[in-house]
């Protein structure tokens, strides 16, 4: 009898544990995020990344210079 006792205190625990970590996950996540002074606006980056990537023509790694682009190996002269 004593182990149901004990076994039952321990599941009462840990769904009041869960409940209080749910409750003050919810109260952070209602809380409005901080605009600080020169801080990057989450819209505008992702309009600028999107922007980025449509112009980049589909190369991202021969934008960076990390390996040849289409173009460029289409180009180049065969040796």
């Amino acid at each position: 009898m004593q182990r149901a006792k004990v076994g039952l205190i321990g599941l009462v625990a840990v769904i009041l544990l869960i409940g209080i970590a749910g409750a003050v996950m919810r109260a952070v996540n209602r809380e409005r995020p901080v605009a600080a002074v020169g801080a990057s606006r989450a819209d505008v980056v992702a309009n600028m990344t999107v922007a980025n990537i449509t112009d980049s023509g589909g190369e991202p790694l021969a934008d960076l210079g990390v390996t040849a682009s289409a173009g460029n190996a289409a180009s180049s002269p065969a040796n």
